[in-house]
């Protein structure tokens, strides 16, 4: 690795020894132009394509050999997919609308827009989260741009909802063009989790004082857990340049899928306190005597650019928009095995992935976000059979 990470910066982060997690590149949500003017001095390690490690899974071979059915067609930049008890599906549009399409429906309707969005360059609304608590509180999660930051709202649905009255869960997180994060899901344990991006100001993410470049935990509220690393603070991993996937395997582990700048996009396996290197190391490399954490898989930034990210079984899977295509991971325990690319260009860019309650997995393209070229019907949502 040709990062060098000196006492000086050390002191001036104030970063502790922990855990790791990465970024992506090349396109996904990075324009090149916007790549190259965040470079910060960053350091690039080779790059190593995947992790050594395989694992056989038999969602991974269904995956591979079946094709996709079209769910929904005619959606604007669609970038989360989630769903309610009843077997309804939520989708946030980034220009602020939340579509619903009915269990076993083939058509998305608006819901209701989510007042205060203001969508520009990579900002909007953007993930959503279903409370694990929905039957009782019918509440739903926004992660959304405003006009001043990016903030976490929360709101109540009913039968009849129409209109959207957020109550504040969390502001005053940095908004930019580029790098607002935005993946939003609850885990095993209760607690919110949050993927904040850097918004393309690299300090950031090693700064344990500010909650850009982190991924953060916290109550439902907004409130801090008691058994959070860093004591008074939401955050519970560091050193991320823009994470825009999030899953939890059936043994609680979170995996996380992020942006590189030049050369390498992750996956990283995140630990609580994990510092995951950016910008001081983009892929695998050095760790500094395990300062730093290496990712689980690489790619090379033309391969993928990740965005969502989910877990059915024991596999993992990544959408790639720069890379256009759906990434294939069999994950085994605590180690990721060799990615298998799917539809290569088939769909173009593919943003949204979500593990639906039937054992499929739903998968939405991002073609009409301005980067992509939009093909009739889009933006289009999949669904793909791949079992347990």
């Amino acid at each position: 690795m040709r990062t060098r990470l000196t006492a000086t910066v050390l002191a001036m982060t104030g970063v502790a020894v922990l855990a790791a997690c990465g970024s992506s590149s090349a396109d996904s949500d990075d324009a090149p132009a916007a790549r190259a003017a965040t470079t910060a001095g960053a350091a690039t390690a080779p790059v190593s394509g995947t992790s050594a490690t395989t694992a056989g899974d038999a969602a991974t071979s269904r995956a591979a050999s079946s094709s996709p059915s079209t769910i929904a067609t005619g959606l604007n930049t669609p970038w989360s997919i989630v769903f309610l008890p009843s077997g309804d599906a939520l989708v946030s549009e980034r220009g602020g609308l939340i579509k619903r399409i009915a269990k076993g429906g083939r058509k998305a309707t608006t819901l209701a827009r989510v007042p205060g969005v203001a969508e520009a360059g990579e900002g909007g609304l953007l993930g959503l989260a279903v409370s694990p608590t929905y039957a009782k509180d019918r509440l739903v999660y926004a992660y959304l741009t405003t006009a001043s930051d990016n903030r976490i709202v929360r709101f109540r649905l009913t039968a009849s909802t129409r209109s959207i009255r957020p109550r504040t869960v969390l502001t005053g997180l940095a908004k930019a063009q580029i790098h607002n994060g935005g993946r939003l899901a609850f885990g095993p344990d209760g607690k919110l989790y949050a993927g904040v991006g850097d918004t393309g100001n690299t300090a950031l993410a090693q700064d344990r004082t500010k909650q850009n470049g982190k991924i953060l935990r916290m109550e439902p509220d907004g409130a801090v857990p008691k058994d959070n690393p860093f004591p008074g603070s939401r955050v519970w991993s560091l050193g991320h340049r823009n994470v825009q996937g999030l899953a939890f395997d059936r043994s609680g582990r979170l995996w996380a899928s992020e942006f590189g700048q030049n050369t390498t996009d992750e996956v990283n396996l995140i630990r609580e306190g994990g510092n995951y290197g950016w910008p001081l190391v983009e892929g695998k490399g050095d760790t500094q005597g395990g300062t730093f954490t290496n990712p689980q898989v690489t790619w090379t930034t033309e391969e993928s650019s990740p965005s969502g990210a989910a877990i059915v079984g024991s596999t993992l899977y990544v959408a790639g928009l720069g890379g256009e295509r759906l990434w294939v991971v069999p994950l085994k325990g605590a180690r990721a095995g060799t990615p298998k690319a799917r539809f290569s260009g088939r769909y173009g860019r593919i943003r949204a992935v979500t593990a639906a309650p039937d054992g499929s997995l739903w998968f939405s393209t991002s073609n009409r976000d301005g980067r992509g070229s939009v093909r009739s019907g889009d933006d289009r949502i999949l669904r793909l059979r791949v079992g347990g």
